[in-house]
């Protein structure tokens, strides 16, 4: 089903965001993360791929079994940075063939400037040529894309993405609310309507949040830097307190109209479930 499909609902939908994994017990550890994860009812799961779509095949693979054998919507990551065009509507027919309706459409990461490459908004026209049908999610960036001159170009970007057919964006994980409130105001003052599905992610270490912030972009808020910093020699308390953090984030944005919740578990299912379940007991 496709992921607009399911926000016209009007219900607050739950999203896991997984990585292909590089070894067999990889693979047996995502798929029992996907089974314990399913209980909780999630709308879609989304599978990355690697830079250039080095896992694309891997990835669109994935996806299928996400959806044959787990019994899971699934959402395929594809990056066109790097690829030449042949591959990409290559790789757009593939998922169109293995009867998977939605495409997450980006640049890719880029390890140096790339002349003439690929933008995120040249892949989305070209999968909403080659596969009209497909719903297509697109990337935003609360706190403002690393690589942008600023947040009003940042959103130009976002603008001209949207409009070659973006339907439904999910947004950069993010730690402070306001930054979310805030731009989805300015998104929409310049005419971005589709729904913006927040990411968050349930902070696990401290060392992964500052691999992640630095990575991104994100900022983490002061109270929560002051807490992380009290209980960094405690994995246990570092871990309870992203949960609870995660859960406070949650609600907040579900109750001010967010269309659901998108979370990156790094391939993990506890610190999530934690978080979903506590949301389902507030939404029963």
């Amino acid at each position: 089903m496709r992921i607009d499909e399911m926000m016209a609902q009007g219900k607050p939908l739950f999203s896991f965001e997984f990585f292909p994994p590089k070894t067999p017990a990889g693979e047996r550890s995502l798929f029992s993360n996907l089974a314990s994860l399913k209980e909780l009812g999630p709308a879609f799961v989304s599978v990355t791929c690697g830079a250039g779509g080095s896992t694309k095949g891997q990835t669109v693979d994935l996806a299928r079994r996400i959806r044959d054998e787990v019994g899971l919507e699934a959402v395929v990551h594809m990056t066109c940075l790097g690829v030449p065009r042949d591959d990409l509507v290559s790789s757009v027919r593939q998922v169109k063939d293995a009867g998977l309706k939605n495409i997450l459409a980006l640049r890719g990461d880029a390890p140096a400037p790339v002349e003439g490459a690929c933008h995120a908004a040249d892949l989305v026209a070209l999968v909403r040529e080659v596969y009209p049908e497909a719903c297509i999610l697109g990337a935003c960036y609360p706190e403002g894309h690393t690589e942008a001159a600023s947040k009003q170009d940042d959103l130009t970007h976002l603008k001209r993405k949207v409009d070659a057919g973006v339907d439904v964006l999910v947004s950069q994980l993010f730690f402070d609310n306001r930054h979310y409130f805030e731009f989805v105001g300015r998104a929409r003052t310049i005419g971005v309507g589709v729904p913006v599905l927040p990411g968050i992610m349930p902070i696990q270490n401290a060392d992964q949040v500052k691999r992640f912030t630095g990575m991104c972009g994100a900022t983490v808020p002061l109270h929560l830097q002051g807490l992380l910093d009290q209980y960094k020699v405690s994995d246990a308390a570092t871990f309870y307190i992203g949960v609870a953090h995660a859960v406070s984030q949650c609600k907040e944005l579900l109750a001010s109209g967010a269309p659901g919740v998108h979370f990156y578990t790094l391939n993990k299912s506890p610190a999530t479930r934690l978080v979903v379940e506590a949301l389902r007991r507030e939404l029963a």
